[in-house]
């Protein structure tokens, strides 16, 4: 859809390169918006099994993980708070387009023809910003000794 609406008045010899283009760049889209959700919510399709009738209780199948927030220490917790104050603070260092490019793809989770429209400009731009902002977050804070 997207190769008839953008890219129909252009030569018939640059449609394919157009298409793998298009193609590519809304699997990522579509992976990272994945890994976004995979790392805030769990699916609740996944607890049931093929032989249940229906009846499903995540309470009843909830296992705990060992490494939840109730079990770690008071200096983990600590830690946690400090680091995710850190990444707060280098976003709001960011320059102000490339910070609203970020929030909006990765926090917000807006693709990126969304993101776009929102601050006014180009796909490619809102591509050019988010890449920056993560370059610049990601040197920052592995300055900080703040790794993945």
């Amino acid at each position: 859809m997207k190769l008839a609406q953008h890219y129909g008045d252009k030569p018939a010899a640059e449609l394919p390169m157009l298409f793998q283009r298009i193609l590519s760049n809304c699997t990522l889209d579509w992976f990272r918006r994945q890994k976004t959700r995979r790392a805030l919510f769990s699916n609740l399709s996944d607890f049931e099994s093929v032989d249940d009738d229906g009846d499903f209780d995540l309470l009843e199948n909830f296992v705990s993980p060992a490494d939840s927030r109730e079990s770690e220490s008071a200096e983990d917790t600590t830690r946690r708070a400090q680091i995710f104050q850190e990444i707060e603070e280098q976003i709001a260092a960011l320059p102000g387009r490339q910070r609203e490019a970020f929030l909006m793809r990765y926090w917000e989770e807006m693709d990126v023809a969304e993101t776009a429209a929102a601050m006014g400009c180009s796909e490619g731009s809102v591509k050019t910003h988010c890449s920056r902002a993560v370059h610049a977050l990601s040197k920052a804070l592995k300055a900080k000794g703040i790794s993945p």
